[in-house]
């Protein structure tokens, strides 16, 4: 870059001779920024959540100051601040309207500031100088061109700069939980965690958003891929940071990867609820027609197996539907019997239905109680036959606990 910055002021200092060049640049970008009481309203918002970035925080503002003027459009700088250091200083120095969030957390910081931002279109992105805001003409062109309703700079698909980004991040934490996204929720990018992005504030107020935590940069991509929104991304220069860095690698990547499997109960719940149905049912069904298969015979201890794989399959299969019920999660479940249960079963329709499974397996097992009492309560063989009786007990009485419970959360929900 031609252009560097005086890292404790942010004024613009020149070592190739464009200084004039850069000091008009700022000029027609002061001209252009919008005071938080001014009577002008900015078409341009630009959010930087602060935390300790003095180092960092001049050059930032210094860059979307350029940009702002490249564009020529009216704009507001807003820093949404938590700093002990000297960061709000600078930012107010330069022109920045910098505002005191009354929560903690990366996301609530953006959250609180969106919320007060004016502009037709908002840019968010961190102020550490790992993204160049320079690039927001950019950004803003494709956001324009194609339509879109968000435009990602993505790192992966562009250039990271030597130590800008570890190497578990970079080769492992960022493409896998990217990977997570696309496949749970659609997402289509291949960089979903980058911070620099711009966006309608009409999409925004279509995204429901509402974690605190690091988390915040996923719930964006899952509630934009949920309303239909359309995310383009273009390649971007990820740069070194200047300033101490405070991501936790393990606990914030566990956060996102929680914050997705909650959110998408199918994957977490429905789908190996089903899977592990299914293989139970088809054991018992072997074990009990006494088939071989590839010459191995499935005797009485497959036939536990199976009917223990087939009611734990049961449990996180209902699991997945009261997590859809009762937390409304982003992507909801989309097999057909958790649809079939969710919007058509009835308390006295489930009951029914678990009173049957029930009665079914309570006429077998009382045929073996009288058989036994009449043999003067001696040793009975455990058959097949009283297995599959017990399973229809335990599931019958699942499906009539199961039908009053997403009773009481439908009731209590309206």
């Amino acid at each position: 870059m031609a252009t560097e910055l005086d890292k404790s002021t942010g004024a613009a200092v020149s070592e190739t001779g464009d200084h004039q060049r850069v000091v008009a640049q700022t000029h027609e970008a002061d001209a252009l920024l919008c005071e938080q009481d001014s009577d002008a309203t900015p078409q341009l918002s630009v959010v930087m959540p602060t935390l300790n970035e003095e180092d960092g925080v001049g050059e930032c503002i210094e860059r979307a100051k350029n940009a702002i003027a490249e564009l020529g459009m009216t704009a507001e700088i807003i820093l949404s601040d938590s700093s002990t250091d000297r960061t709000p200083e600078i930012g107010r120095e330069m022109g920045a309207i910098v505002i005191e969030p009354d929560g903690k957390g990366y996301g609530y910081a953006y959250r609180y500031a969106f919320e007060r931002a004016r502009g037709d279109y908002i840019v968010m992105g961190d102020a550490d100088t790992t993204y160049d805001f320079e690039q927001i003409p950019r950004l803003l062109s494709h956001l324009r061109e194609e339509e879109a309703d968000m435009v990602m700079g993505s790192r992966l698909a562009g250039e990271i700069k030597p130590g800008a980004m570890p190497p578990l991040h970079q080769h492992i934490g960022n493409p896998l939980l990217t990977k997570f996204l696309n496949v749970f929720y659609g997402a289509g990018v291949s960089d979903a965690h980058s911070g620099f992005r711009i966006f309608t504030k009409e999409a925004y107020e279509a995204m429901p958003v509402e974690t605190n935590g690091m988390e915040f940069a996923s719930e964006m991509i899952m509630e934009a891929g949920a309303q239909g929104l359309e995310i383009v991304e273009v390649p971007i220069v990820y740069h070194e940071r200047e300033g101490e860095e405070t991501l936790e690698s393990f606990a914030d990547g566990w956060r996102h990867v929680r914050f997705m499997l909650v959110n998408a109960p199918g994957y977490l719940f429905s789908a190996p609820g089903a899977v592990l149905g299914v293989l139970g049912l088809a054991v018992m069904g072997l074990a009990f027609s006494g088939m071989t298969v590839g010459g191995v015979n499935f005797g009485l201890h497959s036939m536990i197996a199976g009917s223990l794989l087939t009611i734990v399959g049961y449990q996180i299969g209902t699991l997945g539907i009261f997590a859809s019920v009762s937390s409304n999660p982003i992507r909801k479940p989309e097999d057909p019997i958790t649809n079939r249960v969710t919007e058509s079963l009835s308390l006295e329709r489930g009951a029914s239905i678990g009173v049957a499974m029930f009665a079914v397996g309570g006429v077998y097992a009382g045929v073996l109680v009288y058989q036994w009492i009449s043999s003067g309560f001696g040793s009975m063989t455990f058959t097949m036959g009283s297995l599959v009786a017990f399973t229809a007990i335990v599931l019958g009485l699942q499906t009539v606990f199961s039908a009053f419970y997403l009773s009481a959360v439908t009731d209590c929900q309206d």
